[in-house]
């Protein structure tokens, strides 16, 4: 049996890098709705964090042009051993978040002029988010996922073309799941999470054990935005603050590829703020090993393409690693 582990820091509500460690306590994890395969843990319910013993209070950050930012307010650490799920949408398994507590998770991107709208938005209230990028995408504009990192987010995957894998061939899939990663590490140059979100929020139950066996976390969502219906940024805050009051918490869905979302996140982050949200970040034990066969395939595929290194100019599952 594996074990799931909490641990905990301490930290400003402005902070914008996790800090020094905390203790640890297990979780444990129960089946996934609908029989698709998730790996069993011992049995018990799937209980929040709980906090350990108070640790020394971190260093604070001041946030450059903000003195009252919504900043982050927790750190958390996933073990992603066994491939958990995330987002009770699909995954019911782990109800780790506080309330009023919200993890910010963008798809699709990056696109310049809206990642980087987005990426200015995060920033400026020193806070962080989950980017989940596309293969094709990023091997587009891989300075702008690089600048998505180095300013501290989480980096994930969502295949390399969007398709829907519940529809393809297993090793198509298989194929789809790893390029995306190559790809990205290629773009980040460095480590990048084993996160991973499904495009359509739909998986089969050979992917989905099939990023179990990779330990590899799965996202869905407790809070779709639907900003891909497009509308005005105006009515996209609303209907997002309007969720978040029905539901009190959760991961929200967007796509830093769309224009109203980018115009919409000072205004969403104002509101959150306003509203006593606090912004949850989440980030990996370990990063993803990428799988030599599939760089190589990358590698020759993008012969020739810019890389955010060289050829372009700079411009326990769940451990809370910062936070109260």
């Amino acid at each position: 049996m594996r074990t799931i582990l909490t641990k905990t820091l301490i930290a400003t509500a402005a902070l914008c890098s996790p800090l020094a460690l905390h203790v640890a306590q297990a979780q444990q994890m129960g089946p996934t709705p609908g029989g698709a395969p998730q790996p069993q843990l011992e049995a018990a319910p799937a209980p929040s964090p709980q906090m350990g013993p108070e640790a020394p209070a971190a260093k604070q950050t001041e946030c450059p042009g903000n003195p009252n930012p919504l900043g982050v307010s927790r750190v958390v650490e996933i073990d992603t051993t066994g491939g958990p799920g995330f987002g009770f949408q699909h995954y019911k398994s782990y109800d780790f978040l506080n309330p009023k507590e919200v993890v910010l998770t963008f798809d699709d991107g990056p696109l310049p002029n809206r990642t980087t709208a987005v990426l200015a938005a995060l920033n400026a209230e020193c806070t962080k988010a989950i980017f989940f990028s596309v293969g094709k995408v990023a091997a587009g504009y891989p300075e702008i996922l690089r600048d998505v990192a180095k300013a501290g987010h989480t980096v994930g995957a969502h295949t390399m073309l969007h398709k829907d894998l519940s529809k393809m061939p297993f090793e198509e899939a298989k194929s789809e799941i790893e390029k995306s990663f190559s790809v990205i590490h290629r773009a980040v140059g460095g480590p990048s999470a084993p996160f991973f979100r499904f495009p359509f929020l739909r998986h089969s139950p050979e992917t989905l054990k099939y990023l179990a066996d990779r330990n590899v976390a799965v996202f869905s969502t407790d809070i779709d935005s639907f900003d891909f219906k497009g509308g005005k940024p105006a009515a996209l805050v609303k209907r997002i603050m309007a969720s978040l009051q029905k539901h009190g918490k959760g991961i929200i869905l967007m796509h830093d590829i769309q224009p109203h979302t980018a115009a919409a996140l000072p205004e969403l982050l104002k509101q959150l703020k306003a509203g006593g949200y606090k912004v949850v970040q989440m980030t990996a034990k370990a990063p993803i090993q990428t799988l030599p066969e599939y760089d190589e395939l990358v590698q020759k595929d993008m012969q020739g393409m810019p890389t955010a290194l060289s050829d372009r100019p700079m411009n326990s599952v769940v451990k809370t690693i910062s936070g109260q």
